[in-house]
């Protein structure tokens, strides 16, 4: 690979780069905000700029009303001015990386909502060249179970291609990860550190397959 497809976080230090970060959690001292606090101190550490989305504190509203609704006739449709604000943070951000609590081995509601009104028709698919492309995403769920019952039942398989497949590279993001962290009920500093490691780890990757602005 030449430099031009194949660069490490190192090899971008001198450059500004822009993460979102998004959590969903009702409670500021949950594991959950813990993880995503730890993840802006290692992400603002690596050189980005970060754009924290707590969306229970924003009072996000994951409801789909008709003015979010995708229009398969008009991919230039114009959304509601709350979805266009958090369709600007996503475009702004090179790196995407989304804290949540697995819960009924699923996103949380205020998070399916998020990507449903927001990762909307015309904006994040519905293109022949996708505007969302070039990010990374790196999603970090909790789990309660351990390792070994989540994959036993295959949540680790289903919950990851819905996340990876179904949505970022649905929506033409091809560098993307799922990583969990297990027995978050008692994880404790542990399970910070191990969700630590995990972004760590994909920053640190090469970014493969990706042209730098």
């Amino acid at each position: 690979m030449t430099a031009m497809t194949a660069m490490t976080a190192e090899e971008t230090t001198g450059m500004t780069r822009q993460a979102l970060l998004v959590f969903a959690h009702p409670r500021r001292d949950s594991l959950t905000a813990q993880i995503a606090q730890r993840s802006r101190e290692r992400l603002m550490a690596d050189g980005y700029t970060v754009d924290l989305l707590d969306l229970y504190a924003e009072g996000f509203d994951p409801r789909t009303g008709t003015e979010d609704e995708p229009d398969w006739a008009d991919r230039d449709k114009e959304y509601s001015v709350e979805v266009q604000s958090h369709m600007d943070r996503i475009e702004s951000a090179d790196l995407v990386v989304v804290v949540f609590p697995v819960w009924w081995f699923a996103l949380p509601a205020i998070l399916k909502g998020w990507i449903d009104r927001v990762w909307n028709y015309g904006f994040a698919y519905g293109r022949s060249r996708p505007r969302l492309a070039a990010k990374r995403m790196l999603w970090i769920g909790l789990s309660s179970y351990s390792r070994e019952q989540f994959t036993e039942a295959g949540w680790d398989v289903l919950i990851r291609r819905q996340l990876q497949v179904g949505i970022a590279e649905f929506c033409g993001i091809k560098d993307a990860r799922v990583d969990f962290l297990h027995n978050s009920l008692s994880a404790g500093p542990l399970g910070i550190d191990a969700a630590d490691t995990a972004l760590a780890s994909f920053l640190a990757a090469p970014l493969a397959g990706r042209v730098t602005r």
